[in-house]
């Protein structure tokens, strides 16, 4: 895992009130998407670079044990399915690859690929999703064109 002696955002969210501190750089529209490095639940290391010349969205969450991770995902997978090949849809969360297989298994998600960023946090890092007091990642969305160039977050 990278050093988290990182730049800290604070006042963007909060949880049951509680504010939350982002770690890592905060990406923006316009910038050249950073790299990812997640892992499938094959625990196969899957990159952004894999999905080159394809318009990519990300949809962030904290963890699929929680009910409205669960409903983004099984939105995103049912949306995906009206999506033209161009498209993929690329799920981000800290769970490790395993609860995401059985969901996905258990739930029939097939259209979208989970990958779990627990392994190295670089997502979360990079893209300034990383929550710091908890270690989980945002919720969010991020869409990067077929240039890799982040058109929104």
């Amino acid at each position: 895992m990278k050093d988290l002696n990182l730049i800290e955002t604070k006042n963007i969210f909060s949880s049951r009130g509680n504010p939350l501190t982002l770690l890592g750089r905060q990406i923006t529209p316009g910038e050249k998407a950073p790299e990812i490095i997640a892992v499938d639940a094959t625990m196969k290391e899957v990159r952004l670079s894999d999905f080159k010349g394809k318009v990519v969205i990300l949809s962030v969450f904290p963890s699929i044990d929680t009910g409205v991770c669960a409903t983004q995902t099984r939105t995103f997978n049912k949306r995906a399915s009206e999506l033209s090949s161009d498209v993929v849809i690329l799920t981000l969360s800290k769970d490790l690859p395993f609860a995401l297989g059985r969901f996905c298994a258990a739930e029939g998600i097939n259209n979208i690929h989970t990958l779990s960023d627990y392994k190295y946090s670089a997502f979360g890092l990079d893209y300034g999703f990383l929550i710091k007091e908890n270690m989980l990642l945002a919720r969010g969305v991020v869409i990067v064109d077929k240039e890799s160039v982040i058109r929104y977050k």
